[in-house]
């Protein structure tokens, strides 16, 4: 896993990095429902056999660049939890 030795995130305050953790865990979220709308795009469009093939590798090809995405930016939220030693609260309604 991460070596928390070398960090980018190991000299942040306590403060800091719960700061850092609630975005990374909002934008976690966020892509996780845009992910979600795309796919739902991609399948419907499979089903439809009017949908030209140009649209279907385009569509395959957004889903795979916003997983490509979703997986980096987890990768980060997961150095920044490791860091903060655990997981902030944050509340589903995106309320502050």
């Amino acid at each position: 896993m991460n070596d928390l030795g070398s960090s980018r995130y190991r000299s942040l305050q306590e403060a800091e990095l719960e700061v850092l953790a609630v975005a990374a865990i909002r934008e976690h979220r966020h892509l996780i429902a845009a992910d979600e709308a795309v796919y739902e795009e991609w399948t419907r469009a499979t089903a439809d056999p009017s949908v030209s093939a140009a649209v279907l590798k385009s569509l395959q090809d957004e889903y795979v660049a916003r997983q490509n995405k979703f997986e980096a930016q987890q990768a980060e939220l997961s150095e920044i939890i490791d860091a903060l030693g655990y997981v902030p609260q944050v509340p589903l309604d995106g309320g502050e």
